[in-house]
């Protein structure tokens, strides 16, 4: 099969690139003839007011990428397009190219953007659902975008405009929604449940079972506010005893985390840092858990996903996705969003509870290789693309079942 990804890079990597290139190398150790079509929010100056405007306007409908997409298109002759990102760059002005040629497309919503201009629906430390109750305009009132109403005023004119033209209605096939409860949030939002699939995240390679647990806590991924690592430092300024924590990762808050652990003297506290992922897994293997004290709706991260497949078991807010993806005594525990006195009684009991906390983790890499390793996600993807082919009446013989060589790391 003729395989066209698509992939609009943010200024800072994060773990839609990592789908994104875990897809790609999974679709070609297959077999398949895979393209990637990239671009990369780097590429956008923003200095002046005009070069504001000008990205505005691009973000809305960029004719560079339209054209640039169109060539690819007629040299290549995909048999189906994956989209995982068109935000800023390349913009939705390819979606109707596909349409004219017969080419079903296929897109993975990594967040929350076509339904909130934050992508994120989180605002001013609390979650927000203006938008899906109401108008766009309550995202420009806020600023929510880049906290600027201006750059938000972008976001919400690309989103009125191709609400309009019919845009994700019309030329996307199969959207691919990576939790049940992102997939109904769409549908609040305006979108088709018919349209949906549903498919999460994998990790690929196996880092394999870890073999045996370890004596500290893990927190992995960006320092940003939305994360709640101020509710985990809360509680465990709540704890017995300064249970060693290590902090793996980077963002705009870790200068204020850093301060706020100072200023309360929370022993046992370290901070990483970003670390490559090969040593990222290794502390998660060392861990006793993992916790992900998120008070925003993640997608679906591939902290947990990793995790898993380490046999480490997770303790996360119930919120959203999360309460969906770890299961509560069974591959981790779950606390009350935003409560650092819960999550304190989760962590202490987790702390004196060694033996049911290694039954979870065995719980947790039997989950991974029931649900997340790359031959399950390879199954679900190569269903997924042929039923959108199908959909589209399309009259090629090409198959995506093609069987996949398993890896180990």
């Amino acid at each position: 099969m003729r395989i066209l990804l698509v992939h609009n890079r943010y200024r800072e990597a994060g773990g839609e690139d990592v789908v994104f290139e875990s897809e790609k190398r999974l679709l070609e150790r297959a077999g398949h003839q895979v393209v990637a079509f990239e671009r990369s929010n780097q590429e956008l100056k923003d200095n002046t007011a005009l070069d504001r405007v000008a990205i505005a306007s691009q973000m809305v409908w960029s004719w560079r990428s339209r054209n640039q997409f169109a060539a690819v298109l007629d040299e290549f002759r995909p048999d189906i397009v994956h989209v995982h990102n068109s935000f800023m760059v390349i913009s939705p002005s390819i979606f109707s190219l596909c349409t004219e040629r017969g080419i079903p497309v296929v897109q993975t919503l990594h967040n929350f953007r076509l339904i909130c201009p934050a992508g994120t629906f989180f605002r001013d430390g609390n979650l927000c659902h203006d938008c899906v109750k109401g108008s766009l305009l309550e995202s420009i009132r806020h600023g929510c975008y880049r906290h600027s109403r201006a750059a938000t005023s972008g976001v919400a004119a690309m989103l009125a405009v191709h609400r309009m033209l019919g845009t994700w209605h019309r030329h996307v096939t199969r959207f691919i929604a990576l939790t049940e409860f992102a997939k109904q949030k769409f549908v609040e939002g305006g979108f088709s449940a018919e349209q949906f699939v549903v498919k999460p995240n994998f990790a690929d390679p196996d880092p394999q079972e870890r073999t045996n647990s370890g004596d500290y806590a893990v927190y992995v991924g960006r320092l940003t506010e939305e994360k709640g690592l101020h509710i985990l430092l809360d509680a465990w300024d709540l704890l017995p005893k300064p249970y060693p924590m290590y902090i793996v990762g980077d963002g705009p808050e870790r200068a204020a985390l850093e301060e706020k652990v100072r200023e309360r003297k929370l022993a046992g506290i370290t901070f990483r840092g970003w670390v490559p992922r090969a040593e990222s897994l290794e502390i998660v293997k060392g861990a006793r858990f993992i916790v992900v004290p998120s008070i925003w709706y993640e997608g679906f991260p591939m902290t947990v996903v990793e995790a898993f497949a380490c046999g480490t078991p997770v303790i996360c807010s119930r919120l959203g996705g999360l309460g969906e993806i770890v299961q509560d005594n069974a591959t981790g525990l779950h606390f009350h969003p935003g409560d650092p006195r819960d999550l304190a009684t989760k962590v202490e009991w987790a702390w004196s509870h060694e033996a049911e906390m290694a039954r979870m983790g065995h719980s947790a890499r039997s989950t991974y290789e029931k649900e997340y390793t790359a031959e399950k996600n390879y199954s679900q993807l190569c269903r997924i693309y042929e039923e959108a082919l199908a959909s589209r009446a399309y009259r090629g013989s090409r198959s995506c079942q093609i069987p996949l060589q398993s890896t180990t790391r």
